[in-house]
């Protein structure tokens, strides 16, 4: 019975000892050899001192035995003959475990056959889990995520549990789906979430060498919402402005129901660039003017919104992610024939305002001031060449 085991154990060598031994050990009328400690749970920097004890009828002595961990043959210093039949060796400062489901201690006869084999777990326990934040989107559900306490790295494996309730009622529950690919260290609750009732929501983190809570968060629904980007962004040119285009969008369709004021945000930056400037001061307004940009050059450009105040709540929402990036390009700079010196300059630009004055009393009509239109159709005309700008001016004067 005892070489039937022997073969089965050599003929499947191949799969973790880990799986194997218990299914081998409800084979065999008796054990061909045992490991203690069997599968111990270690901190890191701790020592282990492990035991392969014979059965008798293999005939085998301990002397010829060796050992491996995750297939590497260890030294034998470490080795301690105790009795003819059990082989001792001790492992000191051990590291983190290579992988989560434990490294394997695994003692060899000297033609090699796996006689018994022990999970070594080697690792720490987990600290408490931190920055928790959740956020809605459009009311309908709940996400949160959060970062584990400390390194992070437990080195086996270490569960997290999001639990929430309400605040002065109801029974604890429990998340249910979690991320383990994009976000490893988040929840997503899809529905049966009151709303204008405050949630207590806190994850609690466990493994085999003890466990952490985090620090519980309070918060309504309506308090964190975010929503979909802005949808149908466009830019355009300002007629033939150089250095100015206009964004336009439309509301989140998602949204449009709720009694709420939004608030957007508008980033942008140049084709040649990952620099973004952003505009914080757009408001509740669809549309923005964007100036001062380089002429003849590619601008993206990107919306975001925050629903403020969704159902009466007092407090500002989420920002919602980024819109998709669309493309526009201001004109290009028109030439003017000439490039005048630095000593020159002085003397363009009093040039230039005396023709600017002209043309105001010539268009403007006694109107107090200027808008914006006027404004810019004096851009053009000063952005055309100096030729045609005074033959025009000479034509107006006649």
């Amino acid at each position: 019975m005892a070489e039937e085991a022997l073969q089965l154990l050599t003929m499947s060598s191949f799969i973790s000892v880990c799986l194997l031994l218990p299914n081998l050990l409800l084979m065999c009328s008796s054990q061909v050899a045992v490991i203690f400690p069997q599968d111990p749970v270690l901190r890191i920097g701790s020592s282990l001192a492990a035991t392969c004890t014979l059965s008798p009828e293999l005939g085998l002595h301990a002397s010829t035995l060796y050992w491996t961990l995750n297939g590497k043959r260890l030294a034998i210093s470490g080795y301690n003959v105790v009795s003819p039949n059990v082989l001792r060796v001790t492992l000191h400062h051990l590291n983190g475990s290579r992988q989560q489901s434990g490294d394997n201690l695994v003692c060899h006869s000297a033609d090699g056959h796996v006689l018994a084999g022990s999970c070594l777990y080697v690792g720490m326990p987990p600290e408490k889990p931190v920055n928790l934040t959740c956020w809605s989107r459009n009311t309908k559900d709940l996400s949160c995520k959060w970062s584990p306490g400390g390194a992070g790295e437990t080195f086996i494996r270490t569960k997290y549990t999001l639990k929430y309730k309400l605040r002065w009622y109801g029974k604890e529950k429990w998340c249910e789906d979690y991320s383990t690919v994009q976000q490893r260290y988040s929840c997503y609750i899809p529905r049966d979430l009151p709303l204008f009732t405050p949630y207590e929501i806190w994850v609690e983190a466990a493994n085999q060498l003890g466990s952490a809570t985090s620090d519980i968060i309070t918060l309504d629904i309506l308090d964190v919402v975010t929503t979909d980007p802005p949808a149908n962004v466009h830019m355009s040119r300002v007629r033939d402005l150089e250095d100015q285009l206009v964004v336009r969008w439309a509301s989140p369709p998602s949204i449009e129901d709720f009694l709420f004021q939004a608030k957007y945000q508008i980033r942008y930056r140049v084709e040649d660039s990952t620099d973004w400037k952003v505009r914080d001061d757009v408001g509740n307004q669809t549309s923005c003017r964007l100036g001062g940009l380089q002429p003849g050059a590619v601008y993206f450009v990107q919306v975001r919104c925050n629903p403020v105040g969704i159902y009466g709540s007092r407090k500002a929402g989420i920002w919602s992610e980024w819109s998709h990036a669309m493309a526009a390009s201001t004109p290009s700079r028109l030439q003017t024939g000439c490039d005048p010196k630095p000593s020159e300059k002085n003397c363009t630009l009093r040039r230039e305002l005396k023709q600017f004055f002209g043309w105001v009393r010539k268009h403007a009509y006694g109107c107090s001031g200027m808008s914006i239109k006027l404004y810019d159709q004096w851009r053009v005309w000063l952005q055309k060449p100096h030729k045609t700008r005074n033959q025009k001016l000479q034509d107006d004067n006649s």
